[in-house]
């Protein structure tokens, strides 16, 4: 491979804000388009050789073979773009799909691409055949990339873009019920900058009440200075069952010591417990709970200490996958005024659908 932008290469990174800002709030205006929730990749193709680089610059052609296939008929031949690899199932993407691809058996990634084939959403350029682009203004490289894809169909797409700050507050309002993101404004006169972030994105905000029902410790918690980790919440479903949701993570050092004096001292046996049955396998068949590995975590030790499921938190959350919050929450403050029994998914904000097409056309 022998490329004007060569591999490995971190991919430009964004910082969240409140709000969709004016569109000339910065020097030269902002370009707006729709935040895809996928794997971040950046795609180096030279001829017969394509290289799926990862936001941590590992190659992930391997899951892709499918992708590999699609990127060698529809892209240029030697080309270098950013955008993001997404999935859909029934017109709506699903990150938790997408996930799948991980898996170290070639069998049983052939057969997830022919089942469930991914998609490559383009969202800018960084090369094309012996020009590099990274130097030049996103408005040029906009304009190189439409050119560069004017001939691509699916599962190859072009992100769709606005100058108008009303048209991207809409995408904000309606695209998420396709399973997007947000909304990602980029400064149309500044140079790609790796790894670097000048892009903003603007995501959901929400917020839960949930039963705080265990803890994990913290990678530097000792005997002598015990600090707690995470906090596992949960949620009653439909039947009354309490369900894991994710955790809570983000606390100080000193916040960390006193959550775990207050949590240690609720302590209840594991048989007691409504997720007591985590150490069973066939409990996970049915019912996602804490302390099973996954194809992220491997081997590394997810149990946890059971307590009393009496506690009430008030929690902040972007969105869903299924019935789990997609990323860690942020603990905002303790809910003494509600029961455990009060926190259902009935709470839970419910997102208009809007089928993915509408997005891509």
């Amino acid at each position: 491979m022998d490329l004007p932008v060569m591999p490995p290469l971190k991919p430009m990174l964004a910082k969240s804000i409140k709000g969709v800002p004016a569109a000339d709030s910065v020097e030269g205006g902002l370009s707006f388009e729709p935040k895809w929730d996928g794997f971040r990749c950046v795609v180096f193709r030279d001829g017969d050789e394509v290289v799926l680089g990862s936001r941590s610059t590992k190659d992930l052609a391997r899951y892709f073979p499918d992708l590999v296939a699609a990127l060698l008929r529809e892209l240029p031949e030697r080309i270098v773009l950013d955008g993001e690899i997404v999935l859909a199932v029934d017109g709506r993407l699903e990150f938790d799909v997408l996930s799948q691809r991980i898996h170290p058996a070639a069998s049983r990634v052939d057969m997830l691409a022919e089942t469930t084939p991914a998609s490559f959403v383009a969202f800018d350029l960084l090369a094309l055949g012996d020009e590099s682009f990274i130097d030049r203004p996103f408005a040029m490289r906009r304009a190189g990339l439409e050119r560069a894809l004017s001939n691509a169909t699916a599962p190859v797409h072009l992100t769709r873009t606005t100058t108008d700050a009303a048209v991207a507050t809409e995408w904000f309002g309606i695209f998420e019920g396709a399973g997007l993101d947000g909304v990602v404004a980029k400064a149309l006169a500044k140079p790609y900058a790796p790894n670097g972030r000048t892009m903003l994105k603007i995501k959901h905000a929400r917020t839960a009440d949930v039963v705080v029902a265990g803890f994990r410790l913290h990678k530097t918690s000792t005997e002598e200075r015990p600090l707690l980790g995470s906090m596992l919440l949960g949620l009653f479903n439909d039947e009354g069952v309490l369900q894991h949701v994710g955790v809570a993570a983000s606390f100080t050092e000193a916040r960390r010591a006193d959550l775990f004096d207050q949590l240690d001292a609720m302590r209840i046996p594991l048989a007691e417990h409504p997720w007591g049955a985590w150490q069973q396998a066939e409990a996970h068949e049915s019912d996602r709970l804490p302390g099973g590995q996954s194809r992220w975590t491997g081997t590394k030790d997810l149990s946890f200490t059971t307590i009393a499921p009496t506690l009430v938190a008030e929690v902040g959350y972007e969105h869903m996958e299924g019935t789990r919050f997609r990323h860690t929450a942020q603990f905002k403050r303790w809910r003494d005024d509600r029961e455990p029994s009060s926190c259902t998914y009935e709470q839970l904000e419910e997102v208009a659908s809007y089928d993915l097409a509408a997005v891509l056309e």
